[in-house]
């Protein structure tokens, strides 16, 4: 198999799998059915975080003896399982709790090792690039996934038809994956001896003693504001009479065009900076979103300025990641930023949950905007220190 068939194929599979993440947007209309509010949704997604932070701390464990591709291939059928007991479901109880432990370790698995699978396949200076391609299949099946869950509600299915059908899709990238075993085998041999992945107390601890400590951090508080955004938008929409369908089409739309067309932007001469602006942008949407009532295009416009800031920003975020790794620890740092991220997706909503149900939906976006706020500081605050030290050395 070719490099380019092999990376069509790969992507593929990551587009189809994304579909799931998506889908856990309409978990709030999908519990509704059988009497569960936003509670009960934050606390089956925080299950979901406790198996997602297990799975990806063993992930590397795991595709050491295993291989990394063929675990990528066993994590999608858990995804297909997890899907297919969602929609059975009808009520709280053990199936839901099956549904959430398996989403979470499946995705957590593919998540922590797809990058590690880029890494080996390119050169550093690809690296944006390539994880940019990535980041637009995987959001193409974020965004993709509740609009298509839309239209079928529309043609008087249900959203648990929308779960099936997503369980049938993420079985296919699975077998993508094992068909691609041999040929990412044979490409990833030409950039030398793979490394370890085993993930462990001392390489963590390495890790956060490293510069790569702040994108780690970073991206835990930009999955915050990403889950408090999205997570429940099925509420948001409905509160202002609105169609969560226009807003993830749009945003969706939006990411993928502008990672496509700067899909060989590597963040300029100080990627940090860039990181800032572009995030201090998704602070300015949530803060439009506090006040723009009902009014659908203004929707539309929040839904394109999130996509711009979060969408664009967080590839950039995921190379300087890997750019800032120690080397020797590259797997490591990649499957702990996983792991961060996956705090942030699958945590916040407990946290978000309840404060819809006690406080209301506004408390929650004025928290969701201060989190983005800070994580652009932080950017604009390491982007500001990359300046002043070249200035520094050549003085």
């Amino acid at each position: 198999m070719n490099r380019l068939t092999m990376f069509t194929l790969f992507y593929l599979a990551s587009f189809l799998q994304a579909g799931a993440y998506g889908l856990t947007f309409m978990l709030p209309r999908l519990f509704e059915g059988f009497g569960a509010n936003e509670k009960i949704v934050g606390v089956m997604l925080f299950l979901t975080t406790i198996s997602t932070l297990i799975t990806v701390y063993y992930a590397g464990h795991l595709s050491d003896r295993f291989g990394r591709v063929r675990t990528l291939g066993v994590a999608c059928l858990a995804i297909a399982t997890a899907l297919a007991a969602y929609g059975l479901a009808d009520g709280i109880g053990g199936l839901l709790i099956l549904a959430s432990v398996a989403l979470g370790a499946g995705w957590g698995l593919t998540y922590a090792l797809s990058p590690i699978v880029l890494t080996r396949l390119v050169t550093p200076d690809e690296r944006v690039r390539y994880f940019a391609i990535l980041s637009v299949a995987l959001m193409a099946g974020f965004g993709l996934s509740p609009v298509m869950a839309s239209m079928m509600e529309s043609a008087e299915l249900t959203v648990n038809d929308a779960f099936f059908l997503t369980a049938v899709l993420c079985g296919v990238a699975g077998m993508i994956f094992f068909v691609i075993i041999g040929a990412v085998r044979m490409h990833s041999a030409a950039n030398g001896p793979e490394l370890r992945s085993s993930l462990s107390l001392p390489a963590v601890a390495a890790i956060i003693g490293s510069r790569a400590r702040l994108p780690v951090i970073m991206v835990c508080l930009g999955a915050s504001v990403f889950a408090g955004m999205n997570n429940f938008q099925t509420v948001f929409a409905d509160q202002r009479g609105l169609n969560y369908a226009d807003y993830f089409l749009a945003y969706t739309l939006t990411v993928v065009l502008f990672r496509v067309a700067l899909a060989r932007f590597t963040g300029g001469t100080n990627p940090y900076l860039t990181i800032a602006a572009l995030q201090y942008v998704m602070f300015g949407s949530v803060v439009l979103f506090l006040g723009i009532g009902g009014k659908l295009p203004m929707y539309l416009v929040v839904a394109f300025l999130f996509g711009i800031g979060y969408g664009v920003s967080y590839p950039i975020l995921a190379a300087m990641a890997a750019n800032d790794a120690d080397p020797a620890l590259l797997p490591q740092t990649l499957q702990f930023f996983a792991l961060s991220y996956f705090i942030g997706i699958f945590g916040f909503p407990l946290v978000a949950g309840w404060m819809i149900v006690e406080m209301g939906s506004s408390a929650l976006l004025m928290l969701v905007a201060a989190l983005a706020g800070i994580e652009a500081t932080m950017a604009g605050l390491r982007g500001l220190q990359n300046r002043v030290a070249p200035a520094q050395k050549a003085s």
